[in-house]
This record gives structure tokens, sequence and C-alpha cells, in this order.
């Protein structure tokens, strides 16, 4: 089999089995949370449309009514197939990106080298990050959305390079690189509102936020794994 084939074969399998897999982590961790901060945020929502409001807030209401009204997903079976869609898809590109690094390093890739990189990716992608954005329930105000973009998308790929540095190179010179490169998005700051007031309780924040963590790390460790076991066995046939 081409080494193509087996790249994109891999990542189909792989993708199906850890995007339902995630789904399923998904309705049993972080769906009931995101479903009680909702009842917050409409809440909310309805307390500032009955309030009266002064003139110049009348178009960004009328905005935010427009917005409001967007297409989205029903409730119940239309919104979970839309999620476990999203995640399936998401799975499928992140594994692609691994067998496409394993084929690269021409050489056969255990699972338990899969395991270290799909670690790999959860320290890129979700530890760095969330460190200076964690996740964030319905109803609780951030930052402009395009600054958190910028931030999140620096944050990771500082943090792939810094330890690209560290674990490819192994010299002094690159370990204090690698270093410096992690820390500088944390040393700078991720972009945050000045004051916040939300009616989420802090104690569901927290519960989301590890509820996040734990189903990436899920995510992640079943990537990475995987993708070992599937491309080794499509690459050897």
């Amino acid at each position: 089999m081409s080494v193509f084939r087996s790249i994109v074969f891999s990542a189909v399998v792989v993708g199906a089995l850890v995007g339902a897999a995630v789904t399923v982590a998904q309705q049993l961790g972080t769906v009931p949370l995101i479903l009680k901060g909702e009842v917050y945020e409409r809440a909310a929502e309805e307390a500032a449309a009955t309030s009266p409001q002064p003139a110049s807030h009348a178009h960004e209401h009328g905005d935010h009514e427009h917005a409001a009204a967007a297409w989205e997903p029903s409730e119940g079976f239309e919104r979970n197939a839309f999620t476990a869609g999203a995640n399936i898809l998401t799975a499928v590109g992140f594994a692609l990106l691994l067998a496409g690094i394993f084929a690269l390093r021409e050489r056969t890739v255990t699972w338990y080298e899969g395991l270290l990189w799909g670690l790999s990716g959860f320290l890129v992608f979700t530890v760095a990050p969330g460190l200076g954005l964690p996740p964030e329930l319905p109803g609780v105000p951030a930052a402009p959305l395009g600054l958190r973009q910028v931030w999140w998308v620096a944050t990771a790929a500082a943090t792939a390079g810094g330890l690209a540095l560290l674990f490819f190179k192994r010299s002094p010179w690159a370990a204090v690189l690698g270093l410096c490169l992690i820390a500088l998005p944390h040393l700078i700051g991720a972009p945050q509102l000045d004051h916040v007031h939300t009616d989420v309780p802090p104690a569901l924040s927290r519960q989301f936020v590890v509820a996040v963590t734990l189903t990436s790390l899920l995510f992640w460790a079943l990537l990475g794994s995987l993708t070992g076991i599937v491309y080794k066995r499509f690459s050897g046939a």
C-alpha cells in the first residue's frame, strides 16, 4: 500500500473511532454543564432585554437580536449529530497530521510512541492555551474573539516550537530557546476583560474546565496511540 493511502486510511479509521469515543465522553461530561450554563445565559439575555437601555445601545441591541436569530441546530438528535460530525472531522484532521509525521520519520512507530505524540498534542493545544484562556461556559463574558484567537494560535505555535527544540535538538542553547518560546506567550499574557460580571457559579465553571481538560486528554491519548497502531498496520500491508 502506498504511503499516501496508508496515511489517509489510517486517519479516516482513527478519526471515526476517536470522534465517536469523544462524543460519548462529552455527552456524559461537558454537555450537561453547557446546558446548565445556557440557562444562566438565557436568563441574563432576558434581563437585558426587559431592562431600559440608553439610545446609544439601541443599535447594539439590534445587532445582538439579529445574531441570536441566526440558525443553530435544534436540541436533541440534530445538535448531537452535528457535534459528533465535528468531533470526527477534527479527529481525522489531526490524525492526518500525525500519520504524516510518522511517515516522514521512516521507521516503525509503536502505540507507545504514538501515545507520546498524542500527549504532546495535548500539551500544545489544550494545556498551554488553557493556562491563559481556560474553557468558558455560555454566559461568561470574555475578551474579543479575534484577540483570543490570535493569542491561542501564537501560544500553540510557540509551545510546539519549544517542545521540538527541547526533544529534537538536545543541546543547551536549544533547551534555553525552547523554554523561552514556551514561556513567552504567558509572559505577554492572554487578552482579558478588566471587569467580568456573570451569574454563572464559579463552581460550575471549575467543573467545566476539569471536564473539558479530561475529555481533551482522552482525545489526544486515543488519537496518538490508535494512529500509531493503525498506521503501522496499513503501512505494513
